[in-house]
């Protein structure tokens, strides 16, 4: 998956909310930005590993967040299962 996907998909942004949507078992992949504080993200990535959810990796949070279609950077996001992965 590319981040161009995440330009028109179902997605939710962040670390809080892309948690919740690995707990309930609708995010079908997480992007994390490779320079997101590693104690804010290391959690996730556990958790995608637990849950069996794909992670994928971002330059930078800018770059994740222009992904997005967002104005300033993100840590991480989710495409949500309604969406193809």
């Amino acid at each position: 998956m590319t981040l161009d996907t995440l330009k028109s998909a179902n997605r939710v942004i962040g670390i809080k909310q892309v948690s919740k949507a690995v707990k309930r078992e609708s995010a079908a992949c997480v992007f994390i930005a490779d320079d997101a504080d590693e104690r804010v993200t290391a959690p996730l990535i556990l958790l995608c590993e637990e849950q069996g959810v794909a992670v994928e990796h971002a330059e930078t949070m800018q770059v994740l967040g222009k992904a997005c279609g967002i104005e300033v950077g993100a840590a991480a996001a989710a495409v949500l299962k309604q969406s193809i992965c």
